[in-house]
């Protein structure tokens, strides 16, 4: 049987989910009758959730004579690392581009990722329904692009079809007619080589992991040379040619439409998963015993942000969650990190029973800190902070530096540009996009950005869409201005009371309301002005019998400001943590005693002035 090994990749949102849907629905792998999700391949929760594609997955379906296996690409910088991998698996890429947004920051670096290990992308326009569709201008943006990544003459020669994914067609030209996904399928066909098949023995690299609960450790990846069966002894290399582990393959799994079915045997070419092994990882080369050589596995970009988890020592500690130690949360990451290469876990060396977890922005830890408090841990972090460098010829201080692009309406590009300035961002280009939209370009420092994403969105009445990419190190930027506000604090543990909240207001906006669990130390709500301030608002109203207390006129509390994890991580200062259990996030300061807290202060003042 022909075969086919292609990746779908495109900046998030652009559609590439669900065409994938309508390619399965329309090549006949759904049966007439059966119920399938919207958007069947984004599996997990928070994916669907978000409306974004955190981990790549592979399907599987048929056309005509043909087998095309497709994977299904994160769309997110900071999942990143799974792009890269799953690019060497397949030879072919479909590069999907709104019709309207033209290609965008993760466009640019898909295709930068595909161009360079040599594939031949087909330009897939979607979306072509949409009212300020411009599909003239966007191709020729795609072909800017593609010059601009040094794209080879052949590379630049790409086949271009338009269409809606959303209403299940594509055409050569963007008025053809509307029929069905078959203009497509047969692109792939045409377009696309089929794997190129190594001689030799089995051989071949672990793309993507996971965990399941039957047959323990599956890996996914495509077949180099030889075939596998089921019972057949392998081994796995490291990288570095060094045997990792021997064992045998209890199962060969191929991929059949959204199903992973057990086969006797797997020939060279084919994407499959196997199981059987207990410590092989991503980046391994499974093989034949004779083997020596491993493939070469791709390089990962390193991380730029790492954060602080540690167990959660505070008074409500065990309440909600039943993982809470050390040793439970450290083998939780570990377990993350080895299916993650983006990921780098090591032991704090600050603290006992802390963990620092490096990785590439805020929306993958941010993610991985969501996942674990769905699965019952408690856990408290800390800010995120940059990964620093330093440049080994100058020892100056390096930073991570990304590009920033702000789509946003005309009347708010003044604060756009305000506030990015003083986050240290420099401007490098403004030009119309749409009407009365207004596309920005920066080069700003990744630590200027923690947090700003729900400040960009107040500040823009939600209109405005930013997005990041990591561009380079480069020279330390300065200080960058942080919170001027302080924080109010509970100075006892117990259920806040209205009365108490109500008298209290006019300190700050508040966190909490009426019968919120509070302890010493928590952080209740903001201080207007810089320091912190301690506050009871546990404190009852005091009954006499002079009056009756229904007789007082009702108490009217200011909603409390809610807090998201993400705008927790962005608002915790230095000496603060977000307390994270599978009900509640909380915010606390690191140290809760407060008298241990004010020595701490004065000993860093006076090294300071030392």
């Amino acid at each position: 049987m022909n075969l086919r090994n292609i990746a779908i990749i495109a900046h998030v949102d652009h559609g590439k989910t669900t065409l994938i849907d309508r390619l399965l629905s329309q090549s006949g792998s759904f049966r007439e009758n059966q119920k399938v999700a919207e958007r069947a391949m984004d599996s997990n929760d928070l994916e669907r959730e978000r409306g974004i594609t955190i981990l790549a997955k592979v399907t599987s379906l048929n056309w005509k004579d043909t087998r095309i296996n497709i994977v299904d690409t994160p769309g997110h910088a900071d999942f990143g690392g799974e792009v890269e991998r799953i690019l060497n698996m397949v030879d072919g890429a479909v590069l999907l581009v709104d019709a309207a947004e033209g290609p965008m920051p993760q466009t640019k670096f898909v295709l930068q990722k595909a161009l360079k290990i040599g594939l031949r992308p087909i330009v897939c326009i979607n979306k072509i329904d949409r009212p300020d569709e411009r599909h003239n201008e966007v191709v020729n943006e795609v072909f800017d692009l593609f010059a601009n990544l040094d794209a080879n003459e052949e590379q630049l020669d790409f086949p271009i079809i338009y269409g809606s994914a959303k209403q299940g067609w594509m055409a050569d030209t963007p008025t053809g007619s509307q029929e069905n996904m078959a203009p497509l399928f047969d692109l792939i066909v045409k377009h696309f080589q089929p794997p190129v098949v190594e001689e030799g023995p089995f051989r071949m690299l672990v793309t993507t992991i996971e965990a399941n609960p039957f047959l323990g450790r599956v890996l996914t990846g495509r077949v180099r040379s030889g075939s596998i069966k089921a019972n057949q002894s392998v081994k796995a290399l490291s990288r570095d040619g060094s045997i990792a582990e021997q064992g045998r393959i209890s199962k060969v799994l191929a991929f059949r439409g959204l199903e992973r079915v057990p086969v006797d045997e797997a020939e060279a070419g084919d994407i499959i998963a196997i199981s059987g092994l207990t410590t092989a990882t991503v980046a391994d080369t499974i093989c034949d015993t004779t083997v020596t050589e491993p493939i070469y596995a791709q390089p990962i970009d390193p991380p730029t942000l790492t954060m602080t988890f540690r167990i959660n020592d505070g008074p409500l500690a065990g309440k909600e969650g039943d993982k809470v130690q050390s040793r439970v949360i450290r083998d939780r990451l570990l377990r993350e990190a080895e299916g993650n290469v983006a990921l780098k876990v090591t032991p704090s060396v600050n603290e006992t029973d802390a963990f620092e977890v490096a990785g590439r922005g805020e929306l993958q830890l941010g993610i991985l800190i969501e996942t674990m408090r769905r699965e019952g841990f408690e856990l408290t972090v800390g800010r995120p902070r940059v990964v620093f460098k330093t440049d080994e010829a100058t020892g100056e201080k390096l930073e991570p530096v990304e590009e920033v692009i702000v789509d946003v309406d005309e009347e708010y590009t003044g604060v756009v540009v305000q506030k990015l300035s003083e986050r240290r961002a420099e401007m490098r280009d403004m030009r119309p996009s749409g009407v009365g939209r207004q596309r920005i370009v920066f080069h700003a420092p990744t630590r200027g950005l923690i947090g700003y994403q729900s400040e960009l969105l107040s500040d823009t009445r939600g209109t405005a869409i930013m997005n990041r990419l990591f561009h380079a190190y480069a020279p330390y930027f300065g200080e960058i201005p942080g919170r001027h506000t302080g924080a109010l604090l509970s100075n006892s543990d117990g259920d806040a009371v209205a009365y108490a909240i109500f008298n209290l207001q006019d300190r700050g906006p508040m966190f909490i309301e009426h019968g919120t669990k509070v302890y010493a130390g928590m952080i209740i709500g903001e201080h207007t002005r810089g320091n912190d301030l301690e506050l009871n608002v546990i404190k009852g109203k005091k009954l006499t019998n002079v009056r009756a207390s229904g007789k007082d006129e009702a108490v009217v509390l200011t909603p409390p400001i809610r807090m998201s994890l993400e705008k927790a991580l962005a608002y915790v200062g230095e000496d603060e943590l977000v307390e994270v259990t599978p009900k509640s996030i909380r915010l606390r300061k690191a140290i809760l005693d407060p008298n241990e807290r004010k020595k701490v202060s004065r000993q860093k003042e006076a090294a300071s002035e030392a």
